[in-house]
């Protein structure tokens, strides 16, 4: 039996912090560790009932890195992530956490026009000459009177708490020494820093972090002049007076934009695989696009609005086939309805094939890659099933023999082959 532990949520840290949690991941927490799950809603209900804002952010639906992927699909992961997050909290979000931070203009767009308030970048993402100022919400143009607010976090605090477990032993400590001198006693204008980390920092790769968070957050401020807020907090009384642009893809963990997710890139030796492979997936995903959108045209429905509307079913508040009498009407035959049922099936699989993490190591043998691989053979599968067209899998196979692993050989088509026939 494994034991799994949830300090923090049983330290009450998550009515605290900013944070987000993926749809996938709350897909399995809630299955798998249901109190858990039940404390991180009721801790983020307890600050929205007491304050009318929510300190939670909402996430992209697959962690999906968005400027690589096409306006339809930024536009695709966007709604389900918003459907998922209002679903679980009972509310609309205001802010989204995008996979890595990566973005660019039109991610940007796409979270303003889906009614998302502001999100939150590194500093270098900044496309200015001037030094970024962490102390102050910013505002970014996206054409004509279109504008999103940017939180940019302070590098200098988040670096020491990511990645100097020295810094964070004693949290009156970190106080004393890192956060109090970033403000001024005197100044009586808007000064905040915004700390960003990853959630599994807390207490999984760093022992006993989630005390420190805990302290930090609570006993550590007793007597201090300064205390914590959420992003929304100071939109609402503060809204941005100071105006930039951003860099074009960009992302917080690939100083070299967002290569580390599509070509070989210093960050992650030996990812010269990652463009054939991401070429491959964009067939993939042109190929089930095409017939998806060819079994809708008898019903006068464009995919992109039938596709968004499948979050409904991703969170349970609808099943498939109510879905499709909703969407299509009652006079579907049974045939009909599998070969839509089967599409949308692929449609998911071939969304999540483009996962981050499968992108992120040098190595596509590991197995972050291989799900994405296995993902993408059940988009192929699922495709053929419906077209009963078997040129998917030969030229998807072509397409990955030119993915090779330099060290061992393997070529992901064998990957891909194997995934493909054991499971289907």
């Amino acid at each position: 039996t494994t034991l799994f532990r949830s300090p923090n949520a049983e330290l009450g840290n998550f009515s605290r912090i900013s944070f987000n949690i993926g749809p996938t991941l709350a897909n399995w927490m809630e299955d798998t560790h249901p109190e858990t799950y039940r404390q991180i809603i009721e801790q983020e209900n307890q600050v929205y009932s007491q304050t009318g804002i929510s300190n939670a952010m909402a996430q992209s639906y697959n962690h999906t890195i968005l400027p690589l992927a096409t306006r339809e699909d930024k536009e695709t992961q966007v709604r389900w992530g918003l459907i998922d997050f209002e679903h679980r909290f009972g509310h609309k979000p205001q802010g989204m956490w995008l996979p890595e931070t990566a973005a660019d203009l039109e991610t940007l767009q796409v979270l303003q026009e889906a009614g998302i308030e502001f999100t939150i970048l590194a500093p270098w993402q900044a496309n200015t000459r001037k030094s970024i100022n962490p102390g102050r919400p910013y505002s970014v143009s996206l054409g004509g009177d279109k504008r999103i607010s940017v939180f940019f976090y302070d590098s200098d605090l988040s670096m020491k708490v990511s990645f100097m477990p020295e810094a964070t032993v004693n949290a009156d400590g970190f106080m004393h020494e890192h956060i109090l001198p970033q403000f001024s006693k005197s100044s009586r204008t808007l000064n905040y820093r915004i700390i960003a980390s990853d959630g599994e920092l807390y207490g999984h790769h760093q022992p006993l972090r989630e005390y420190f968070l805990q302290w930090l957050t609570t006993g550590a401020l007793e007597k201090q002049p300064v205390s914590y807020v959420f992003p929304a907090q100071i939109l609402r009384q503060y809204p941005p007076t100071l105006s930039v642009r951003i860099k074009e893809k960009t992302s917080w963990s690939c100083h070299h934009g967002v290569k580390r997710w599509d070509s070989e890139c210093p960050c992650a030796e030996h990812g010269e695989w990652k463009h054939s492979m991401r070429h491959a997936f964009n067939r993939i995903a042109e190929y089930v696009d095409e017939e998806m959108q060819k079994a809708l045209d008898p019903y006068g429905l464009q995919l992109q609005e039938f596709r968004n509307e499948y979050a409904y079913v991703l969170t349970g508040q609808e099943k498939p086939l109510d879905q499709l009498c909703r969407l299509l009407g009652n006079g579907l035959t049974k045939s009909e309805e599998e070969k839509l049922l089967l599409l949308m099936q692929a449609q998911y699989e071939r969304q999540r094939m483009f996962t981050s993490c499968g992108w992120f190591f040098g190595d596509f043998e590991r197995i972050e890659a291989r799900n994405n691989l296995a993902y993408a053979a059940m988009a192929v599968y699922l495709l053929e099933e419906v077209t009963g067209n078997k040129d998917y899998y030969r030229k998807i196979h072509r397409a990955l023999t030119h993915v090779v692993n330099e060290t061992t050989g393997v070529r992901a088509s064998t990957i891909f082959s194997n995934a493909f026939f054991w499971g289907n």
